[in-house]
């Protein structure tokens, strides 16, 4: 099956590239197969090369583009996809080959979007050139190129009873009433039928209504009783092949085979239609050495009507002329083409071919370049001159567009109820604008207004007025002009949008609109009311002043209220009412505290959350709350975590305590394998390490009480984690890895068990981070380092070591330089002593 589509994709592409095109219907046959003229089915993957490279040297035989192979293609109803698959196909075979398009035609490449709108022959008049204007449509040229317009011949309508029978027609007779009889009939190529027991009757030449006359006769001469309860019917079956010959101006001439029933627009669609130089208007149909119609593709395109579309006979010839007279119509107008133009035909003809004018269109004239003996000429046709006016060879008319500008506009905006785009009426003022735009608002501002106005060169001129005494009528009313633009000011556009703002224990703080006669109690229900543990009590306001003195150190910048209101917002006597901008701040209730709570886990008898009782509660109450430290308890390794986020300007209370756990832990994972160097330390990691607070819960347990027994604060975590055995290496070791502790290792032996320092450690930087969170760096003595103790469940740190500054050599050369100036100096000295 995938083969028979191959063999009918080749043979429908390359059948157009032969002289003679045979169409019977809708399908042909090839060996025995019928042929479908569609090819939506085809994938050319399945394709081979050779059966490609077969079909473009059928192509390239024809003098046709690859392009032109292409919108066959899709004309035929190859979907777009498999176009584009079938020119990269061309082309990778092209590139292989070395060869390139057989047309001797401009090729360009395929366009599925272009096929429907405009010529896609190589020797287009639509082509875009590169970096240049594209060139209009002929008009009528698409209509025999768009693919979803056929003009096929109909064969299954009932036979015409004008329809001229000839050799190969198949006529079919049906006897039926007294006498019945069913004949299936072909012309032969004499002209004659054999009918059944009545003999041969010639019908060659004779039209269906003729013929028919003529066999009835003969039946009724056979004792037929043809009208006395026989009838018979006469038709045509299957329909002949006529050979017509295509001529002149077309984009594939030739002779073609077509069905009988063919018509003038059938054999052209199948000619690819008049090309660029070929008459729409003129077309010759040619029988017997003479014309007996010509054809106007513009009846069909502009009315609708085919009164020239005559039936084809066979050996007719189609001669298609060039064009004589052809213009070109662009701009507004809503069909830009060029146009073909008869004797007779005036420009207003033109215009109507066009379609008309647009909505846009400037109609009082239509400037036309046209061609003066050996240059161009410009020239303007008044639309009185329309309809006399006759169009010359290689005019161009351009209509255009009508100016974006009125004659009679006026615009008001501003502070009253109906602004927008007025007529400006005879004698209209500034006072009746206003009325027609229904008056002023209330917040207009009566002392100034501004008309904004066009001088002669454009230029804009602005004209103050005073509104009141204007609409008082106790100054001159101001006539207004065309394009004036009047401007009513509002209040609120002279002044800054009043507000105020509430602070503190309310539901909702934040800044409303400020109302004539709002008072404290007022704003504090828009904030949506006190906050549990709120005071009524002791509220203050704070507004602005406009009479600070600037040259004293003592001057107030602010007057401050202090206001008591009613617990339940009823308005009290005091009955404070604010001025636009006042800040109102709520506070708490003196004695009003929230709950605070401190985290004890790990080692202690009982783990949990605990809730501060009193203010001067330590660490060591908190231990002891949790039932003291359990028998495998690491004293030493006890932390205090307390979040410190507030470094980076985050609030403390909104801080999720699980998630900066997990930061801590995905860090120190982040230490351990890219040994990450501390000097780089992020913003993140600084909040992180500022998390724990170094503490000797040894020491406080044993000295309750004393300077290093921390209060509590409300989100705290003490921890006292299991005995630990082992101690990690991290950093800038061969192997960073946990060792198992022992008593008798230095700071060196753990660093030599993780395979020791790696080439770019910082060795005197090396620092050690104890259970607890206390950090002992690396100290150096003359040239040793002498490193803190280990104890169990530390982690040591190797950093690594800055990047140099500078390159080597110009150290070096900085040394000896330095040394040489210093013995100098050295030899002075001992020369000035002698």
């Amino acid at each position: 099956m995938k083969q028979l589509k191959q063999l009918l994709f080749i043979i429908i592409l390359i059948g157009f590239t032969l002289s003679t095109v045979v169409v019977k219907g809708q399908t042909s046959s090839v060996g025995g197969q019928s042929i479908p003229q569609n090819l939506s089915n085809v994938n050319v993957s399945d394709l081979s090369d050779a059966q490609i490279r077969q079909m473009l040297q059928q192509a390239s035989a024809a003098n046709i583009s690859d392009n032109q192979l292409l919108q066959q293609a899709a004309s035929r109803g190859l979907p777009d996809d498999q176009v584009q698959a079938l020119q990269k196909r061309i082309a990778d075979i092209r590139s292989k080959d070395g060869t390139t398009s057989g047309s001797t035609g401009i090729d360009t490449a395929y366009r599925p979007s272009r096929r429907l709108n405009y010529i896609a022959d190589s020797d287009s008049v639509n082509r875009v050139k590169p970096n240049g204007p594209r060139k209009l449509a002929i008009f009528g040229a698409d209509l025999f190129r768009n693919s979803n317009m056929k003009f096929e011949p109909n064969l299954k309508i009932a036979t015409p009873i004008n329809y001229i029978i000839g050799p190969e027609d198949q006529l079919n007779i049906n006897v039926y009433g007294k006498s019945v009889a069913n004949w299936k009939l072909e012309v032969s190529p004499d002209g004659n039928i054999n009918v059944p027991g009545v003999g041969v009757i010639n019908v060659s030449g004779k039209t269906i209504e003729q013929a028919s006359a003529t066999i009835k006769s003969r039946l009724s001469a056979s004792n037929y009783a043809i009208g006395s309860g026989t009838s018979v019917q006469i038709g045509l079956g299957n329909i002949r092949s006529i050979k017509v010959i295509i001529a002149g101006q077309v984009t594939r001439p030739g002779s073609y085979t077509l069905p009988s029933l063919a018509t003038v627009f059938n054999a052209l669609y199948a000619a690819g239609g008049p090309n660029d130089k070929g008459s729409y208007r003129q077309i010759a149909i040619i029988r017997n050495n003479r014309i007996i119609r010509h054809l106007d593709v513009y009846d069909f395109l502009t009315k609708g009507e085919q009164k020239d579309n005559i039936t084809l006979e066979d050996q007719d010839i189609i001669q298609v002329p060039t064009y004589r007279t052809r213009v070109e119509l662009a701009g507004e107008v809503k069909i830009p083409a060029l146009f073909e133009v008869l004797p007779g035909e005036s420009l207003n003809d033109v215009i109507g071919f066009a379609g008309g004018f647009t909505d846009q269109a400037y109609t009082a004239r239509i400037k036309v370049i046209q061609i003066a003996d050996q240059q161009k000429r410009i020239t303007d046709v008044l639309e009185n001159d329309y309809k006399s006016y006759t169009p010359l060879r290689g005019d161009k008319y351009k209509v255009e567009k009508i100016l974006d500008r009125y004659e009679n506009r006026l615009v008001i905006t501003g502070a009253v109820f109906r602004p927008g785009e007025y007529e400006l009426q005879k004698g209209l003022t500034v006072s009746q604008l206003i009325a027609n735009a229904a008056g002023l608002k209330e917040d207009a501002f009566g002392g100034r207004g501004t008309i904004t106005r066009l001088n002669a060169d454009n230029s804009k001129a602005l004209i103050p007025f005073n509104i009141k005494e204007i609409l008082n009528k106790t100054a001159a009313d101001i006539p207004l002009q065309r394009e004036d633009s009047i401007h009513i000011v509002s209040i609120f556009d002279l002044r800054d949008k009043y507000q105020v703002t509430v602070k503190g224990e309310v539901r909702k703080q934040g800044t409303y609109a400020y109302a004539d006669s709002m008072t404290v109690e007022d704003l504090i229900i828009k904030g949506g009311g006190f906050a549990e543990g709120a005071s009524a009590k002791r509220i203050e306001v704070s507004r602005r002043v406009n009479n600070s003195d600037p040259m004293s150190k003592e001057s107030i910048v602010a007057q401050v209220f202090t206001v008591n209101v009613d617990a339940g917002l009823v308005e009290g006597e005091a009955n404070f009412r604010l001025h636009p901008f006042d800040i109102v701040s709520v506070y708490s209730l003196p004695g009003y505290e929230k709950q605070r709570v401190v985290r004890v886990q790990g080692e202690v008898l009982y783990p949990g959350y605990y809730t501060i009782q009193k203010k001067d509660e330590k660490v060591s109450d908190m231990i002891t709350r949790a039932g003291g430290l359990s028998a495998s308890a690491d004293v030493e390794g006890g932390t205090l975590k307390r979040s410190n986020i507030a470094i980076l300007g985050v609030d403390k209370n909104k801080a999720d305590t699980a998630e900066l756990e997990r930061d801590r832990r995905a860090q120190q994972d982040r230490l351990k394998k890219n040994y990450k160097d501390s000097t780089k330390a992020t913003a993140a990691d600084t909040v992180q390490r500022n998390n724990y607070v170094g503490i000797d819960l040894k020491k406080i347990l044993q000295q309750p009480g004393s300077s290093i027994d921390l209060l509590v604060e409300d989100g705290d975590e003490i921890r006292v984690p299991k005995e630990q055995q082992i101690v990690r290496v991290n950093g800038e070791v061969l192997y960073p890895s946990a060792v198992v502790y022992s008593g008798g290792k230095s700071f060196s032996d753990y660093v030599y068990n993780a395979g020791g320092y790696s080439p770019s450690a910082l060795k005197r930087g090396a620092y050690i981070v104890y259970p607890n969170g206390t950090v002992r760096a690396t100290r150096k003595f003359l040239f040793w380092n002498s490193h803190p103790d280990v104890r169990p469940g530390s982690e040591i740190y190797v950093p690594k070591k800055l990047p140099p500054q500078t390159n080597v050599g110009t150290q070096i050369i900085g040394y000896a330089t330095a040394l040489a100036s210093l013995g100098a100096i050295i030899f002075g000295i001992i020369s000035l002593n002698k």
